[in-house]
């Protein structure tokens, strides 16, 4: 399991499929994607003006953050680990 050292709270099922998530992803690109995406994250949540980081902005922190030549990469494993990405990619 990948720590994630963070400053809000994270709801629990969307910090468990984060974690399978960066599990799946290559070890190479792994801690740059895990740095990336928990601030990203942290901002969105922030942005909607929420004490705790949620599906909706793990899901908007990759798509924004992941490069995308690793775009399909990204949802693919997205849908392994159970994101909505469908539901929050246009929300």
């Amino acid at each position: 399991m990948v720590t994630i050292q963070t400053n809000m709270t994270w709801d629990s099922i969307a910090l468990s499929k984060y974690n399978k998530m960066l599990n799946l992803i290559p070890i190479f690109h792994r801690r740059l994607a895990q740095e990336v995406v928990n601030k990203k994250a942290e901002q969105n949540a922030i942005e909607r003006n929420s004490s705790k980081v949620e599906e909706v902005d793990i899901v908007k922190a990759f798509v924004s953050e992941v490069p995308k030549a690793f775009f399909s990469l990204m949802i693919r494993i997205m849908h392994e680990v159970g994101f909505d990405y469908k539901k929050h990619m246009g929300a």
